[in-house]
């Protein structure tokens, strides 16, 4: 067996080494994009999948320039849509998600996070997560949550509830961002 033949080995080995290592990283990074999870922003199905998104996600109404200043929470009456908006950061919109609101809607103005209870049940009889409440008007208690089953149907029209739920994802973001006091500005 001659150098050539040798050098010719080695080349060859070191080639397979690399190709393999390329392989178990390639299949290493496409679990991990598997695994995380992705924003599935579907009325009634869960918040998230294990499989990533084939479908580009909606871009997000644009913020309402009456929405207030400072560390807050926005609700649009109109688009049904939620941003969290921290001033000090960059960009200052944290998240911005849809919902669903319930039956009755809250009259637009700025209020307090004055209650959070971590689990309950809702007026609809479901197990909801995460309920920051903010207002009550005319016996109607206003508040965010999200249903422990992940789903967000439309009310029963037939019931008076202040409930705007969330996908369980964004329910668990909004818990996070408004502790008592947080203020909450409802937009029209």
């Amino acid at each position: 067996m001659g150098p050539g033949v040798v050098v010719t080995g080695l080349t060859l080995g070191a080639l397979a080494v690399v190709s393999l290592l390329a392989f178990q990283a390639n299949g290493a990074q496409g679990r991990a994009v598997a695994a995380r999870p992705t924003a599935t922003a579907t009325a009634g199905g869960p918040a998230t999948s294990a499989a990533p998104s084939t479908t580009p996600t909606p871009a997000a109404p644009t913020l309402p320039a009456s929405s207030g200043t400072g560390t807050r929470v926005v609700y649009s009456v109109s688009s049904h849509y939620v941003w969290l908006i921290e001033p000090k950061k960059n960009p200052q919109v944290v998240a911005a998600f849809p919902v669903t609101p319930g039956t009755v809607e809250p009259t637009p103005g700025a209020y307090p996070v004055y209650s959070r209870t971590a689990t309950t049940t809702g007026t609809d009889g479901k197990q909801i997560e995460h309920v920051v409440r903010f207002a009550q008007q005319n016996g109607v208690v206003f508040g965010f949550s999200a249903a422990v089953d992940g789903a967000t149907p439309t009310a029963d029209p037939k019931a008076k509830t202040g409930g705007i739920r969330s996908s369980r994802q964004d329910g668990q973001l909004l818990w996070d961002f408004a502790p008592k006091d947080t203020k909450v500005v409802v937009v029209a």
